[in-house]
């Protein structure tokens, strides 16, 4: 939107120096901002339980929008991100929290070495912050800046059994990492922001881990720590806290020690994207490279169907990187992602404002039993962050999904399952202002649509 302001008394001839000065001052606006930018720790952002860095995207576009230098900038991609069953006994394409919190002391060793910087600052959502606050209690003491978002830091449940979980409040790992006479290990300024209610894992009640009546032993306020400052950001869910603009004000500030200079991501005229292609041939949620994957990228329309031939095919190699691809800001693609044992996904976004090499893919699950029938599926994503009703508008096709439940936030993805007279058609998925059109292909051919929202 923009806005005309009249100035009464001015000249023409004023009114022409003021427009000359503005853009100056703006400049030199810029300039002290990147100035004191530059002196802000090098950032490590580190996602959480099955989840990637991609998830980051958004904030680091933010950061760079605000005078950081994007080689300033980093986030850490876990191997196994999905947490044991018990925390003792190896499970296949499971993690421990030694193995998490290994990979971080690496991942801050890499950002120190370039960057030649001293201290680094890390921003951790859900199980990313218990790798955080355990690598910054075994002596990680370059860390100058920690902000926890969602974290369960008293643990998403506190019971007398499954005490080797790491999610369990009483056991071992967090009452380790909760010891002493304050929980925010000293030499390290910590932050928690929080959700007011709204985070499914700090909840009174068990029926998030599967107990519903029985107490969790865990407040609303269990993601807050004694000797942090800690933040409660309102309604906003258990991703929210970490990747919503407002979470954004609040680490750009923690960590720059000023307010930023603007919440929104400012578009770059040339975009070039990549990432990497992950996952197993059943699904799991792992950040393992997948070799011999194709991805195809194509400009889509309103409608989301293809505008032209594909402005970008390749395949990946053994460490499973893909691109670069140059693209458009104002474009908005299908992503084609074909690999073994999976089905080809089509994968609808939102133009893509910013360069980034964290557009990581993972193709989706194999078709289910209730799938069998049908002519197309076709989800309704949004990694960051839940759909909440009735916080948000929530349409898939027209209707608020069956699949997603009141109250709460806890589900990030919905589907719809087409007959087969419907292959072909565009489907429109909308969360509040955000609009993604994704088309139905057949499923007969192992293929699947995916709208992920970017916000």
């Amino acid at each position: 939107m923009s806005e005309t302001f009249k100035m009464p008394g001015l000249s023409r001839r004023n009114l022409l120096r003021a427009a000359a000065i503005l853009p100056l001052a703006a400049s030199g606006l810029m300039r002290r901002a990147s100035a004191q930018t530059a002196e802000m720790p090098p950032v490590l952002f580190v996602h959480g339980n099955g989840d990637s860095a991609a998830l980051w995207q958004t904030q680091i576009w933010r950061m760079e929008s605000n005078a950081v230098p994007r080689d300033r900038l980093a986030a850490l991609n876990f191997t196994d991100p999905l947490a044991r069953t018990d925390d003792t006994v190896p499970q296949p394409n499971r993690s421990s929290t030694e193995d998490q919190r290994r990979e971080l002391a690496e991942a801050i060793a890499a950002l120190r070495q370039r960057t030649g910087a001293p201290k680094v600052a890390l921003v951790a959502n859900s199980r990313g912050g218990y790798a955080v606050r355990n690598y910054i209690k075994s002596g990680g003491a370059d860390v100058s800046h920690a902000v926890l978002t969602g974290v369960p830091n008293h643990g998403v449940y506190a019971w007398d059994e499954g005490l080797n979980g790491e999610f369990n409040g009483r056991g071992p790992f967090l009452q380790k990492l909760n010891a002493g006479e304050t929980e925010a290990t000293p030499g390290t300024a910590f932050l928690t922001l929080r959700s007011d209610g709204m985070d499914k894992y700090a909840q009174p009640d068990g029926r998030f881990a599967g107990k519903p009546g029985t107490p969790t032993n865990v407040t609303f306020d269990g993601p807050a720590l004694t000797g942090a400052t800690n933040l409660v950001l309102g309604p906003l869910d258990h991703r929210e806290v970490g990747f919503h603009s407002r979470a954004f004000r609040e680490m750009f500030k923690f960590i720059a020690g000023r307010e930023p200079t603007r919440i929104d991501i400012a578009p770059e005229a040339s975009v070039t994207i990549s990432g990497l292609v992950t996952g197993t041939p059943g699904g799991v949620q792992t950040n393992r490279p997948v070799a011999d994957a194709s991805v195809e990228i194509f400009r889509v329309g309103a409608d989301g169907a293809r505008a032209g031939e594909a402005v970008y095919r390749g395949k990946t190699a053994a460490d499973g990187r893909w691109g670069p691809a140059k693209v458009e800001s104002g474009w908005p693609l299908e992503i084609v992602l074909t690999s073994q044992g999976a089905p080809t996904t089509h994968l609808y976004r939102s133009p893509v404002p910013r360069s980034s090499d964290v557009v990581h893919l993972r193709a989706a699950r194999p078709f289910g039993p209730t799938d069998k029938d049908a002519g197309a599926v076709v989800l309704f994503s949004r990694p960051r962050g839940y759909f909440g009703l009735p916080r948000d508008v929530v349409l898939f096709d027209g209707k608020e999904p069956a699949d997603v439940k009141s109250g709460v936030p806890t589900d990030a993805l919905a589907t719809l399952r087409l007959p087969a007279a419907d292959v072909g058609r565009a489907v429109v998925g909308l969360f509040n202002t955000e609009r993604v059109v994704a088309r139905a292909w057949p499923a007969s051919d192992n293929h699947i649509s995916i709208a992920e929202l970017t916000y």
